[in-house]
C-alpha cells in the first residue's frame, strides 16, 4: 500500500517489544531489522537501509551457522542497498557472499540464486 512511514511506525514498535523480551543476539531481533531495512530501501533511503541491514547481519552473524540462508539474505539487502546507492563493487561483494551461499543452501533453480546471479551480472555490466 506504500505507506512506509506506517509501516515504519509499527515495525519500530515492534522492535522495541522483542528487545525487551529476547536476548540481544536473537535471531528474531535481526528479522525486525531487516523488514525496516526493507521499507527505507523502498523509501529510497538507501544510508538508513543500509543502516537496519548491517544492524541485523551483525546479529544473524553472532546467532546463526555461517552458511545460513538467512545469513544470506542479510547480504543480498545490503548489496541491494549499496547497488541503489551506486557503490558497486561493495554491492558485488555483497551479492557473491549471499550466492555462496544460497549455492550451497538451495538448488540452483532456486529464485533467490537466479535473482542473485542476475544481481551480479548487472553489477558486472556497470562496473
Amino acid at each position: 500500500m506504500a505507506e512506509h512511514s506506517k509501516a515504519l511506525t509499527f515495525l519500530n514498535k515492534g522492535l522495541e517489544m522483542r528487545k525487551t523480551i529476547l536476548p540481544p543476539n536473537d535471531p528474531d531481533l535481526a528479522k525486525s531489522y531487516d523488514n525496516i531495512g526493507l521499507v527505507y530501501n523502498n523509501m529510497g533511503e538507501y544510508s538508513k537501509a543500509l543502516s537496519s541491514y548491517e544492524q541485523s547481519l551483525g546479529i544473524q552473524k553472532i546467532a546463526l551457522p555461517s552458511n545460513h540462508p538467512d545469513l544470506a539474505a542479510s547480504y543480498d539487502n545490503i548489496g541491494s542497498a549499496y547497488n541503489n546507492m551506486g557503490e558497486y563493487s561493495k554491492a558485488l561483494s555483497y551479492y557473491e557472499k549471499a550466492q555462496e551461499i544460497w549455492q550451497i543452501s538451495f538448488p540452483s533453480s532456486h529464485p533467490h540464486i537466479v535473482l542473485v546471479e542476475k544481481n551480479i551480472e548487472n553489477i558486472k555490466k556497470k562496473l
